[in-house]
C-alpha cells in the first residue's frame, strides 16, 4: 500500500484536545443549538412543549435524552421550509432528497453553515490523506444530493486542484483521472468499482494508476469490498460518514493512520446510540442506532435526529474524537425472510467470500403463493461456463443456508449482466406486491 505522509502538527487543535474540553465544547453548543431551535422553528418548540421540555432543562450533556427525537418525517410534515430557524433570504444554499418515497426532505445553509460544512470537509480529506496540491476527482452526484459539492468545497478549502466530474460517464471517468493524474477519488464504493470494470476493459493495470487515496461515502460498504478496491489500485480506501439532514458528508471520517471506522466530529455533532426499538440510550460499546444533534447549524438546528444508522461508538485512536464502527447495516433497510432477519451487506460478505464472482449484485425480493422468496443476481468473472456458474450459484446457495439459516436463489450470469452502479447501489429490489 503507498505510504502518505501524516503530520500531526496539521491538525485542528480541536482534533487533539481532551474529553474534558470536547465536552465542555459540546455543553455549551448544545445548550445554543436547542436554544435556537425552540426560539426560531415552531414545529419544534412544539414537540419540546409535547415533551415537557424546555431548553434550560438541560445542564448536563446526559440531559439531551429528555428531548424528543426528530425523525425523516418531521421533515417532510413542514416540507419545504419549516424547519428552518432563519429566514429564507438567509438561505443561501438548499439541497433535498430525490422525495421517492414521500416528500423530499430539503435542507439548508446559511453562508456560515457553508462555510462549516467546507471546514470539516477539508478535515475529512485530509484524514483520508489527502493533502494541498493533490488533484481530487470527484465522481459524487451533483445538484441536489450533497455528495458532490461537499466534497468540492471541502477539497478546494484544503487547497486541492478539483476535478468535478459527477457520477456516470465512466469511461470518461478513467480517461480523466489518468490524462489529469488525480491523486485522490471522491465516489460511492459501489461505483468505484463499475471504474475498476473500466480499467480492466481497457486492458489497464488499475495497481498503476495515479491514485493514492479515495474517500468513499453514500452506502454501507463491507471491509471485503475496501480489501477489492485498495488491492486492485494500490490504494487507501477510506470511509466517509454523513447524511443530508444533518450536514451532509464529512459528519464523521475515517483516518487514513488507522483505518479503524470514521471519527466523528464532535465539536460540531452530539452523538448518542439508543435501541432502535424502545428510543433507550446505550452505553458506548454497544450495538445500536445513532441519534446525531447538531451543535453548530444554523439554518436547519436538527435535535436528536435518528439516522437508521446501526453502529456503535468506540474511543478514539488517531483522533480524540470518538469513532463509530464501520457503518454496515441500516435499522430500516433489514429483510425479514421467513421469520429471519438479514441485512443486504451480509449477502454481500457470502458473495465476495466466493472465488470467481465479481462485487455486482443485487437482490430480488418476491412472492409465490404466500412464501416471500429472495433471489440473488450476481455475476461471475470471465472465462467461466454454464456448468461451472450452476456450480457456484449451488455453492453460494449452500454458504448462504449454513451462515444465515435461510435458503436463496443465486442467479448467476456473465461479466457485465448484473446491475450496476452510477451513485448509490440499488441492492434491493422488491417485486412483492402492496397491500
Amino acid at each position: 500500500m503507498r505510504d502518505l505522509m501524516t503530520d500531526p502538527a496539521r491538525l485542528d487543535p480541536i482534533e487533539t484536545a481532551s474529553r474534558d474540553e470536547i465536552a465542555a465544547l459540546q455543553l455549551a453548543r448544545l445548550k445554543w443549538s436547542l436554544t435556537h431551535a425552540w426560539e426560531n422553528i415552531p414545529a419544534m418548540r412544539a414537540k419540546f412543549e409535547a415533551h415537557g421540555v424546555h431548553p434550560s432543562d438541560l445542564r448536563r450533556l446526559e440531559d439531551i435524552r429528555l428531548f424528543p427525537f426528530t425523525v425523516k418525517d418531521d421533515l417532510r410534515a413542514t416540507y419545504p421550509f419549516g424547519m428552518f430557524a432563519v429566514p429564507r433570504e438567509q438561505v443561501i444554499r438548499l439541497h433535498a432528497s430525490s422525495g421517492t418515497t414521500g416528500k423530499p426532505t430539503v435542507v439548508g445553509y446559511t453562508r456560515n453553515d457553508l462555510d462549516t460544512w467546507s471546514g470539516l470537509m477539508a478535515r475529512s480529506l485530509r484524514a483520508a490523506g489527502a493533502r494541498p496540491g493533490d488533484v481530487v476527482h470527484v465522481a459524487y452526484g451533483y445538484g441536489l444530493f450533497t455528495g458532490g459539492f461537499g466534497a468540492h468545497y471541502g477539497a478546494e478549502r484544503l487547497g486541492c486542484t478539483v476535478v468535478p466530474v459527477s457520477g456516470g460517464m465512466t469511461p470518461r471517468q478513467v480517461t480523466l483521472i489518468e490524462d489529469f493524474g488525480a491523486t485522490v477519488i471522491c465516489a460511492t464504493p459501489s461505483y468505484m468499482l463499475s471504474i475498476l470494470d473500466e480499467y480492466r476493459a481497457r486492458g489497464l493495470d488499475p495497481a498503476r494508476s495515479p491514485l493514492r487515496t479515495s474517500m468513499f461515502g453514500g452506502e454501507p460498504w463491507s471491509n471485503a469490498m475496501r480489501t477489492e478496491i485498495e488491492t486492485a489500485f494500490d490504494m487507501h480506501a477510506i470511509d466517509c460518514y454523513g447524511l443530508s439532514e444533518v450536514m451532509g458528508p464529512g459528519v464523521a471520517m475515517e483516518c487514513v493512520e488507522t483505518k479503524d471506522g470514521p471519527h466523528l466530529w464532535e465539536d460540531h455533532f452530539y452523538p448518542e446510540i439508543i435501541d432502535p426499538d424502545t428510543g433507550a440510550v446505550l452505553p458506548d460499546g454497544a450495538v445500536g442506532e445513532l441519534v446525531l444533534t447538531s451543535l453548530t447549524k444554523e439554518a436547519l438546528p436538527i435535535i436528536r435526529y435518528r439516522t437508521r444508522d446501526l453502529t456503535r461508538l468506540l474511543p478514539g485512536t488517531a483522533r480524540s474524537m470518538r469513532r463509530i464502527e464501520k457503518i454496515a447495516a441500516r435499522s430500516d433497510d433489514m429483510i425479514i425472510l421467513r421469520g429471519v432477519n438479514l441485512f443486504p451487506s451480509q449477502i454481500e460478505e457470502q458473495i465476495l467470500a466466493l472465488p470467481g464472482l465479481a462485487p455486482h449484485w443485487q437482490i430480488e425480493l418476491a412472492r409465490k403463493g404466500r412464501m416471500d422468496t429472495l433471489t440473488v443476481v450476481a455475476e461471475t468473472v470471465a472465462g467461466m461456463d454454464e456448468a461451472a456458474r450452476a456450480d457456484l450459484a449451488s455453492r453460494l446457495q449452500k454458504r448462504v443456508k449454513q451462515g444465515m439459516g435461510i435458503s436463496i436463489t443465486a442467479r448467476l450470469g456473465p461479466p457485465g449482466s448484473a446491475p450496476r452502479s452510477e451513485g448509490k447501489a440499488k441492492r434491493v429490489l422488491d417485486l412483492r406486491p402492496r397491500g
